[in-house]
């Protein structure tokens, strides 16, 4: 088997919350003129995307009001929630992250909405940004 040669990190998403997805969508299909392509709902929250040149914008709307995303609206109102990297070496992203004193959410790879490798950073070790690590 080949292996895929290096992408370099690039924005793989935004995540959006939204208190709903229908109220939010037409902005970003009907005005914006961007596609919607088709993902799957993750973390108790139903999750409509759009493609934005090479990157994803996802709404994300909570399932119930205790979820992450419910959480979020509730403290801060609807928003940029997270963005996502998507990196070559999630494992050895990870590592490096770890060796600079980064709080690691995820201390252990899980599979995300797109069914890629994910890991969460604490955004107070971000600079109060939430950050999704993602393997291309």
């Amino acid at each position: 088997m080949q292996q895929e040669a290096p992408k370099g990190t690039r924005i793989a998403h935004i995540g959006i919350a939204v208190k709903s997805i229908t109220a939010s969508l037409p902005l970003l299909t009907g005005i914006l003129g961007l596609e919607k392509t088709e993902i799957s709902d993750s973390d108790g929250a139903r999750i409509a995307a759009v493609v934005a040149g090479d990157s994803l914008v996802e709404l994300l709307e909570p399932a119930q009001d205790d979820t992450p995303i419910g959480k979020f609206i509730a403290k801060r109102g609807p928003g940029i929630h997270h963005i996502c990297f998507a990196v070559d070496d999630l494992d050895g992203t990870l590592e490096k992250c770890r060796q600079a004193g980064i709080r690691v959410i995820d201390e252990v790879p899980r599979i995300g909405a797109e069914g890629k490798r994910i890991a969460f950073l604490h955004p107070s070790s971000t600079e109060g940004i939430l950050v999704e690590l993602s393997e291309h």
